[in-house]
């Protein structure tokens, strides 16, 4: 099936550049010009990729990540602003985007990361249960039960225990979790992986005090056991 992508950008020259562009490597392109109206599209269509700018009249972009993430919308998002402080990076990263282009960038970079981000989506399309204690993780269906009742797991924290079960009993490196996780290789901290882990635990682990699924193995990283 061809992948369906949704721009959400109020630039009309940049809009229709990024449109004809995807258009050209075979992709459906849709695309909205307000945060508000791009959120409900966004909700009612899936895409398979979004593409949001940050600064939008209705709802930030910022805003629509959350949003989008809140409501359990999983596909691939790439932030697109003219902000470049890295303070922007990391609250687009936090709340859920998957990786942040700067203004003005070159068609060539953004089409690599839309594929990039397309081909790890695909990858993790196949169904995959994990059983570990009392917990039960249906990946595919973003479901994840404990004792049989339901635990809410964001986008991200589902991503980064896919990775750590998939490498079950071997270290997991955080700059790896942030590569594979978040699509950077050289990330400001470290700090943001550390929080993703303290929440599971908190939401999987019997004594999240005391772990005994999600171990930290000090100086290299996190692993997975169970």
């Amino acid at each position: 099936m061809t992948p369906r992508i949704l721009i959400i950008e109020d630039e009309p020259d940049l809009a229709r550049g990024l449109a004809m562009n995807l258009t050209a490597e075979g992709y459906r392109v849709d695309a909205e010009t307000r945060g508000d109206a791009g959120l409900e599209r966004a909700l009612r269509d899936r895409p398979d990729l979004v593409l949001l700018d940050v600064m939008l009249p209705g709802m930030s972009g910022f805003d629509v990540c959350r949003g989008l993430r809140q409501r359990g919308f999983e596909a691939p998002i790439i932030m697109l602003t003219a902000r470049a402080e890295e303070t922007d990076r990391v609250v687009g990263l936090e709340i859920g985007a998957d990786d942040y282009v700067t203004k003005p960038f070159g068609i060539r970079e953004l089409l690599a990361r839309v594929r990039v981000r397309l081909r790890r989506r695909a990858a993790n399309a196949a169904d995959d249960v994990v059983r570990f204690g009392d917990v039960e993780i249906d990946f595919d269906r973003h479901d994840a039960t404990r004792a049989g009742r339901p635990v809410e797991l964001t986008g991200k924290e589902l991503e980064v225990l896919r990775l750590l079960t998939r490498h079950r009993g071997r270290v997991v490196s955080r700059e790896q979790l942030l590569d594979e996780v978040w699509g950077y290789e050289h990330y400001p901290t470290t700090r943001t992986v550390d929080n993703h882990i303290l929440r599971l635990r908190q939401k999987l682990e019997p004594n999240p005090s005391d772990p005994k699924f999600i171990l930290s193995i000090y100086g290299e990283g996190y692993k997975f056991v169970g």
